[in-house]
């Protein structure tokens, strides 16, 4: 089952499998019910016409976006090698608790097709690929879709302190195309890939399979329901496997294309 939200005439709507779900349908609202109960939930709508509007983040204004770190082992050995404080990046890896940060609320999301941006304060700026996972209110995965983690390896390097603002700016969370309903066994062997073309040319390729995980979906979701409560849900970047070389930063212009499994994720680096 796929979901993807629309830009309408009347405003955002949601539609499954490529139909459109009455109006008043809400993603909150059906990540409010158990995962066993997800599939019963959404069948339960009428589907009417064909989308053919434009594609919008998958997901809604109020949602929380969250994000993992060094969870596969080549990021942990890029954030050593950026940081003066690379004893933190083992310590974590190796930690029962994972990293976890606040990326971006739902309405400061960018969806495929969308600009994203690097900072004007940085010379040293990645996109991270990864695999976002939705949780419900229980924090059960119900389902997970594609992300680009838009991140500046400069600041964060200088200071492990300064993160949230490597980290969490305007046009640094990109989500989409849709987001796949399925369990956490469906994310144990995706393929990750991510490409970056500049002028038409690709300057960077590399790939990933989510098996290389330290960490399991189910792990990261419970860590994050530690003391916070999420009515509505909410989704959890998993962390990048997938860094480009020391001498490589993001520049105006350049296209990221991210495939998560069959789902594809394609920004355009804007200013």
């Amino acid at each position: 089952m796929y979901l993807s939200r629309h830009r309408t005439t009347t405003g955002p709507r949601w539609a499954l499998d490529g139909r459109y779900l009455p109006r008043d349908f809400a993603l909150g609202r059906l990540l409010a019910v158990e995962a066993a109960d997800v599939r019963g939930f959404i069948e339960g709508y009428p589907l009417e016409g064909a989308t053919e509007d434009l594609l919008l983040p998958p997901v809604e204004p109020g949602h929380e976006v969250w994000a993992s770190g060094v969870t596969y082992l080549r990021s942990r050995q890029a954030r050593e090698l950026e940081s003066a404080d690379a004893d933190a990046y083992e310590r974590v890896y190796f930690a029962d608790r994972p990293e976890l940060f606040f990326k971006a609320p739902g309405w400061r999301v960018v969806g495929h097709g969308g600009r994203v941006r690097v900072r004007g304060d940085s010379h040293w700026n990645v996109p991270e690929s990864e695999l976002v996972i939705v949780v419900n209110s229980g924090m059960e995965v119900v389902g997970y879709t594609a992300g680009n983690d838009v991140s500046s390896r400069h600041i964060e390097g200088e200071n492990p302190l300064y993160l949230p603002q490597a980290k969490v700016y305007d046009g640094s969370c990109s989500l989409g195309p849709g987001i796949v309903l399925s369990g956490p066994d469906s994310m144990r062997d995706l393929r990750i890939v991510m490409e970056i073309r500049r002028t038409g040319e690709t300057v960077f390729e590399g790939e990933v399979d989510t098996s290389q995980m330290k960490r399991s979906p189910e792990e990261l979701a419970k860590y994050l329901g530690k003391e916070l409560a999420f009515p509505v849900g909410a989704f959890l970047m998993t962390g990048t496997g997938i860094v480009p070389e020391d001498d490589f930063t993001l520049k105006v212009g350049d296209v990221v294309g991210i495939s998560v499994g069959d789902l594809v994720l394609e920004n355009e680096v804007g200013p």
